[in-house]
């Protein structure tokens, strides 16, 4: 009996979280508010924090918030131009932030970015069952794997400088399990295929 390959093939390209928020108005035909939020605990250029919002609550267009613009810049060329291409576009300025969380995975957690003109909180509870994503590079298409725990959120929050988004989160299945369209996204780790 061939022995269970206990290491991964592929090379890291990072480890750490991807929890993110999508609300829509229409059960999600349309994405009103997008956000993605990363907690980089290794990668190239090192460890960070990194917001990239699309809100309605902001104006037109797409903004980054982080605390290492490097970490920043990484996350757009390598992952999130394959997530959502409006995310990864260089020209936008890197905004400085601090971020933060508070709660808890058994109640309600929150992440919080400040910088020195904005507020933004995300929150998000009455979690639901995790499960574990193994998508091995190739899969979808994608030249990059991900191996992730997602714990979705039937309820969560977007808001900006004291407003709260309107728009709703929206069920949906994920590979198969029920899910929605916003979750934490933890001990998640990309990857490549090796040399």
């Amino acid at each position: 009996m061939a022995e269970a390959q206990m290491v991964d093939p592929h090379d890291v390209v990072m480890t750490g979280e991807n929890s993110f928020i999508r609300l829509s108005d229409d059960g999600g035909k349309n994405i009103a508010e997008r956000v993605s939020h990363w907690r980089v605990l290794w990668s190239p250029a090192g460890q960070g924090h990194a917001l990239f919002i699309e809100s309605s609550l902001m104006g037109k267009g797409p903004r980054i918030y982080a605390d290492n613009a490097g970490v920043a810049r990484f996350l757009q060329r390598s992952i999130e131009v394959l997530l959502y291409k409006e995310f990864a576009a260089e020209s936008l300025p890197v905004i400085d932030a601090e971020f933060s969380r508070t709660g808890n995975s058994l109640s309600t957690v929150e992440e919080r970015v400040v910088s020195s003109q904005d507020e933004i909180i995300l929150s998000w509870w009455d979690l639901m069952k995790p499960f574990v994503v193994t998508m091995p590079p190739g899969a979808m298409n994608r030249p990059l794997g991900v191996y992730s725990t997602f714990i979705p959120a039937r309820s969560a929050q977007l808001s900006v400088n004291g407003e709260a988004a309107s728009a709703s989160v929206f069920m949906m299945d994920r590979f198969g399990k029920p899910a929605s369209s916003c979750c934490l996204a933890w001990s998640e780790s990309w990857t490549k295929p090796r040399g």
